[in-house]
């Protein structure tokens, strides 16, 4: 397949994922919630998820943002649906690895956010990319507070 046809493909999937998100809504029974925002590109994300027993069973995403940002959110929540805490914030270390352009081998455990790599050429939509999963890190590292007390 041609670079240029290659890129079409990532395009679109990134439209698909922005035009018709996945896991878009509120969460009645949320046991955690957070809301970031990215001043630079005017992004603002709330994510509920619900934890049991150490694994996200749900989460759900809304806000404002960017088709970067939007499709984003959204391809994180596929990725993290069914992980462990620890899992999910490994997928937050990686993904963050990916945009910096310093990805790892082992890229597959994050879905269709693969795609997201082209965005290490471009710094200032870093941001935008990463929103969603600076969010599900701090809330999970709140979650994880919040146990140990």
């Amino acid at each position: 397949m041609a670079l240029s046809r290659l890129d079409q493909l990532y395009r679109q999937v990134i439209l698909d994922h922005s035009s018709h998100p996945h896991h878009q809504g509120q969460l009645e029974s949320a046991t955690n919630q957070i809301e970031l925002n990215n001043p630079t590109c005017g992004d603002v994300i709330q994510l509920q998820l619900i934890l049991e027993e150490d694994r996200i069973k749900d989460i759900r995403f809304s806000g404002s943002g960017c088709a970067i940002s939007t499709a984003s959110a959204s391809m994180m929540t596929d990725a993290v649906i069914g992980c462990t805490a620890q899992e999910a914030l490994a997928l937050v270390e990686q993904f963050s690895l990916l945009v910096q352009g310093k990805e790892d081998e082992n890229t597959a455990t994050l879905g269709d956010a693969v795609i997201l790599s082209g965005v290490s050429k471009f710094p200032a939509r870093i941001r935008c990319a990463t929103l969603a999963w600076k969010g599900l890190e701090k809330a999970l590292i709140e979650a994880q507070e919040q146990n140990n007390k």
